[in-house]
């Protein structure tokens, strides 16, 4: 029998941009003591330089009552894609704790690390934004060496970027 008492009370319920700045407010609370040089976009994403490596922090919608927190970095740019290069990717992803290659749709080689917002405290994202980093910067100069290409680092060609 259903009871009353397990309803939840509409106050309870979250509007998306309510959900959206409690996230944006611990992830800007972080970031402001861990990483005080970030950038912020004012769009619910921010980006932080590490080694050769910039990681972009951004929110994303994930369900109708939660976001989740990406941290996300580009890693190689004009990599030749060869099956080479996707088994040693494929084989990094299984070897990784958390987090994973991929390819955007210019074949831009990411690494990524997404988690839900809701019960995020500080170490939690102050340890995936580091982890990104430190994957990424240790990872792109192999890259490079097994597919050419260019770390992200090296990029100065903006229409590289898209800009």
């Amino acid at each position: 029998m259903l009871d009353i008492r397990d309803i939840k009370k509409n106050d309870d319920v979250q509007t998306p941009e309510e959900l959206f700045q409690e996230a944006a407010t611990k992830v800007e609370t972080t970031l402001n003591v861990a990483f005080p040089e970030h950038v912020s976009f004012g769009n619910y994403s921010y980006t932080i330089t590490r080694g050769s490596s910039v990681v972009m922090i951004v929110i994303r919608p994930f369900s109708t009552d939660e976001v989740c927190v990406e941290c996300i970095a580009n890693v190689v740019y004009e990599a030749r894609i060869t099956p080479e290069l996707m088994r040693f990717l494929l084989r990094k992803n299984a070897e990784l704790y958390f987090g994973a290659f991929g390819l955007l749709f210019d074949d831009t080689i990411t690494f990524s690390y997404s988690f839900p917002a809701k019960n995020l405290d500080p170490n939690e994202l102050e340890t995936a934004v580091d982890a990104v980093a430190v994957v990424a910067d240790y990872y792109d100069d192999k890259i490079v060496a097994i597919a050419g290409g260019k770390r992200a680092a090296d990029v100065t060609d903006l229409s590289i970027l898209g800009a």
